[in-house]
């Protein structure tokens, strides 16, 4: 059986969902085809895996009508941030009441974004759900592309979106190169327990071994983590009994909140740079994990994505208006230039970050913490930061810029 869509996303996961949720006032026709669909249970443990969302991407969700399904599920706002260096007087805090903000941003699970959007885009007439289904094949034409399922159907589409991950299989299929480095680290995510309330504060130390990053949950002990260190030690830690890990983890932490327990599960997954030559050819754009992945340390990659999808949107609604073509890759060309400058600006802070912090050299952990004194002390420096760690400033969509009516 073939179908005809004008937009076919490969990827039902958050970035997917929010390009499907983008397109909700328009007669684009639509299909999102996902391997796997999501448990909607939401259990009482939360999911280890979790997303810091800046203002950007809260204002891109509210817009695509998907936020009230955060809220009514789980979500937990911070309200500060702390960050520090082992063994050393490097230190700065940001305050949200101190940059007029009521939080900095919100830590939600994964699965709880996927399910609010889904949703939403469930309802959307113009979206057709191939869920639980995957590719076969893909064959580009010159004014469409043909898409094979593995329940029979297929598909024509003027556009094809990437939007399934770092192992993207549309990446891999049109055989699209990739810039990438392997960060030499591997990060545990698991859910602790701490003795003393987190007090709706992230906190981030710098280790010689890696950043620890604790995000707070929406109950008051409860943080996910995130642990960067060299895959070796990282599987150790991950094979390690919970009461050697809770010791580990506890002292690494500098005890700042007291004994930590490891609640349920812990995982570890490989960090790797990765960036697409091409964000856009012929009949194909890529978006989020699938064009660009970055290291976790400052909790960007999913905010990157969704401004991605966002950016993609505006771009293609735009050429659907005028009666161009919304496929070729000449069209295509300022997504591309726009999404590929982000992209790269974020690659090169995150590994300037890393290198910095890499290490204990002693000139190296002076020069840190003379940095983050002066940063602390200088008149906006701290309002500069947090602005872009807000995605308040840069190049951003109409969709992340208010919560008004949007047309994209």
């Amino acid at each position: 059986m073939m179908q005809s869509v004008d937009i076919a996303i490969v990827g039902g996961g958050m970035v997917g969902l929010t390009l499907a949720a983008a397109f909700k006032d328009t007669d684009l026709r639509i299909a999102v085809i996902e391997g796997n669909a999501p448990n909607s249970t939401i259990n009482e443990l939360p999911d280890v895996r979790v997303s810091a969302l800046s203002r950007s991407s809260e204002t891109i969700l509210k817009n695509v009508g998907a936020w009230g399904g955060i809220e009514q599920r789980r979500l937990a706002p911070y309200v500060g941030m702390e960050v520090w260096e082992q063994d050393s007087f490097a230190r700065i805090e940001f305050e949200a009441q101190q940059h007029a903000q009521p939080n900095l941003g919100h830590i939600v699970e994964n699965r709880v974004i996927q399910l609010s959007l889904l949703e939403k885009v469930k309802h959307q007439s113009n979206v057709s759900l191939f869920m639980p289904n995957t590719c076969l094949s893909i064959a580009i034409g010159e004014s469409e592309a043909w898409l094979s399922l593995d329940n029979g159907q297929s598909l024509t589409a003027k556009l094809v979106v990437g939007a399934d991950g770092a192992n993207s299989w549309v990446r891999n299929q049109l055989d699209i190169p990739l810039t990438h480095w392997d960060y030499g680290h591997s990060a545990i995510v698991a859910n602790i327990k701490t003795t003393e309330p987190h007090q709706s504060i992230a906190r981030q130390v710098f280790t010689p071994l890696g950043p620890l990053a604790f995000l707070p949950m929406s109950e008051p002990n409860m943080s996910s983590i995130v642990w960067s260190t060299d895959p070796n030690r990282a599987e150790q830690l991950v094979n390690m009994t919970d009461s050697e890990f809770n010791k580990s983890v506890t002292a690494e932490f500098d005890n700042r909140l007291g004994l930590c327990s490891v609640i349920g599960e812990r995982s570890a997954y490989p960090l790797r740079m990765r960036y697409a030559r091409d964000f856009a050819l012929d009949r194909i754009a890529l978006v989020g994990d699938a064009a660009h992945t970055i290291h976790p340390l400052a909790g960007q990659g999913v905010n990157l994505g969704l401004l991605d999808a966002a950016s993609l949107a505006q771009e293609v609604n735009k050429l659907w208006r005028q009666g161009e073509d919304i496929g070729s890759k000449r069209n295509l060309r300022s997504y591309e230039r726009w999404r590929k400058a982000e992209a790269a600006k974020m690659i090169a802070s995150m590994q300037g970050f890393k290198d910095l912090f890499e290490g204990d050299n002693p000139a190296k952990k002076l020069f840190r913490g003379i940095g983050m004194s002066l940063t602390s002390q200088l008149p906006g420096a701290k309002d500069e930061i947090m602005k872009r760690a807000l995605g308040l400033k840069g190049n951003l969509p109409e969709l992340a810029k208010s919560t008004r009516k949007v047309v994209v």
